[in-house]
């Protein structure tokens, strides 16, 4: 496998007044890549924009592979917590996990 971990962050436009993640997931997309260049993961960890990961409602939502851990409500503030926890440390961020 060539990345050790993969995040999809939703970046899906929706019609006007419909919830989604949108414009949000696009600068997690942003902060997420620019901190994993600083920490030089960006080569072991993966990070791109998505279409809708069907928790419109719960957005912004992000998922890491390989676990398959959905994330929702992510703030550009969680972007370090979610890195240093679960990127490195392999420690689900519990107050921002989705259960389905």
């Amino acid at each position: 496998m060539r990345y050790k971990k993969h995040v999809f962050i939703c970046t899906n436009q929706k019609v006007e007044g419909k919830k989604c993640c949108g414009g949000n997931g696009t600068a997690l997309v942003n902060a997420f890549r620019e901190r994993l260049k600083e920490l030089e993961m960006n080569v072991d960890i993966r990070v791109q924009a998505s279409g809708c990961l069907d928790t419109c409602g719960k957005g912004p939502v992000l998922v890491v592979y390989p676990e398959g851990t959905y994330y929702g409500k992510v703030q550009p503030e969680d972007v370090e917590e979610i890195i240093q926890n679960h990127l490195i440390s392999n420690q689900p961020v519990e107050r921002l996990a989705l259960e389905f």
